[in-house]
């Protein structure tokens, strides 16, 4: 993972786990592995990475099980949420950069259709 030196390390762990879990490949209910193992996977100080499924659990996307580990909340709706949010947030960068090289809505629209239909072909 390429780590943007603006952002703090954990903040960006935070937001690759998220994206995971709202792309399915985190499943509900599911272990995910040991801080170690993910700390080695994504080339991290496992106190890093402490630090953001900590802050996970704490917005309540993973809870742990005494002796089993992590898991991924079961909670549906706040992935369903989650994943809401974070298109939006990505929805209104796209718009907001076009709208500065001056695009139109319609503009955009048409683009975005364009774009679509290119991507089916």
């Amino acid at each position: 993972m390429n780590f943007n030196p603006a952002m703090p390390i954990y903040l960006q762990l935070m937001a690759a786990i998220k994206l995971q879990i709202v792309a399915g490949h985190l499943k509900p209910g599911e272990k995910i592995p040991a801080v170690r193992e993910l700390a080695l996977q994504y080339e991290v100080n496992p106190n890093t990475m402490q630090k953001a499924l900590s802050e996970l659990e704490r917005e309540n996307l993973l809870y742990s099980q005494r002796t089993s580990g992590r898991f991924v909340t079961e909670d549906t709706v706040l992935i369903s949420n989650l994943r809401n949010e974070l298109a939006k947030t990505q929805v209104d960068e796209l718009i907001r950069g076009l709208k500065s090289m001056g695009y139109t809505d319609e503009e955009i629209i048409n683009l975005i259709k364009s774009y679509l239909e290119g991507m089916e072909s």
